[in-house]
């Protein structure tokens, strides 16, 4: 990867997790930890869609939006994790 794209991932990570912490409130863990909740949303979402025959399309907003529905996905995780606990 890229310092390009590295820049390009943060920042659509950034996006993703700002947007998914809307979403999904009470469950936010302050801008670096939405960030990087919007990373692993990403992943999330680059691994699971496939399996599932699910395809956004290309491009930055198709990525910001797989991102954050991996991201709500995971913030939901995390959610009942932690009141569970």
């Amino acid at each position: 990867m890229t310092v390009e794209g590295l820049i390009v991932a943060i920042i659509i990570g950034a996006i993703a997790g700002w947007l998914a912490g809307q979403i999904v409130r009470g469950a936010g863990f302050g801008l670096v930890g939405n960030i990087i909740v919007g990373i692993v949303g990403a992943l999330v979402a680059a691994l699971l869609f496939p399996a599932i025959g699910l395809e956004l399309g290309g491009g930055i907003v198709g990525s910001i939006v797989a991102a954050v529905i991996g991201a709500v996905i995971v913030l939901a995780i995390v959610g009942a994790v932690r009141r569970a606990a």
